[in-house]
């Protein structure tokens, strides 16, 4: 299982390390994680907009422009799963870490087993906290986290899993909803919605807080109705 990380320091040097540092970690876990680095606040967030698929944010507290704390706050409002950790050279952020539910504070200069344990703390929560899919991708292994799908269709023999970005693979639909929970609902034979995301319903499409419409097949309005219902 892979996960994104996602390193935002001013400190150049400083970035490279951590990101270093979480690479030897995923070595010695067994596991993948692709780290990406940003020189700034508005630098993360203008990437965040595109995607929002990072598992575990390591922010630097003091930057030039918006600080760490604000894009905290920032990433927050978008998302509960993300595990936030601080790296700052004071310690009068405390209590905004608590706005925030970071998970930890690393002081500078970060210590390698210090960030090991709270790399390996963070992705035992994100596996507590969430289910996700894991999807074969054409040179790299993607894990999406339930919430970020907003639904699955059926091409040919092909499933597009539609989150952050959209994931082609050659799977059955079937075998993927079986990797699903309780918030998604199968409507006909070829799309699968996440109910969270579902707006608005007529008897022929489906309106997504995306403004995305999908068809509704005929027989299904009723059955995805009660699916709303049952889940409030």
């Amino acid at each position: 299982m892979g996960y994104r990380l996602a390193v935002c320091d001013d400190e150049q040097s400083y970035s490279d390390y951590v990101a270093d540092l979480a690479g030897r970690w995923a070595e010695l876990a067994g596991t993948q994680v692709e780290v990406e680095r940003f020189p700034s606040a508005e630098a993360f967030l203008f990437r965040y907009e595109e995607r929002k698929d990072f598992d575990v944010l390591l922010l630097d507290i003091e930057m030039t422009g918006m600080d760490g704390v604000e894009l905290a706050k920032r990433v927050r409002q978008e998302s509960e799963d993300v595990q936030i950790v601080f790296i700052t050279g004071y310690t009068d952020y405390i209590a905004e870490g608590y706005e925030v539910s970071a998970l930890h504070y690393l002081t500078k200069p970060v210590n390698e087993e210090k960030l090991f344990q709270v790399l390996t703390k963070a992705v035992g929560r994100l596996a507590r906290n969430e289910r996700a899919l894991t999807l074969e991708l054409p040179g790299e292994t993607v894990r999406i986290v339930l919430s970020r799908v907003r639904y699955m269709d059926v091409l040919h023999n092909y499933v597009t899993v539609h989150a952050d970005r959209d994931y082609t693979v050659k799977r059955p639909l079937g075998e993927l909803e079986k990797e699903l929970d309780g918030r998604f609902f199968r409507v006909g034979r070829s799309c699968v919605l996440n109910l969270a995301y579902v707006q608005r319903v007529t008897r022929t499409e489906v309106e997504l807080t995306s403004g995305e419409r999908i068809a509704l097949p005929r027989g299904q309005y009723e059955k995805l109705n009660r699916a709303i219902v049952q889940r409030m």
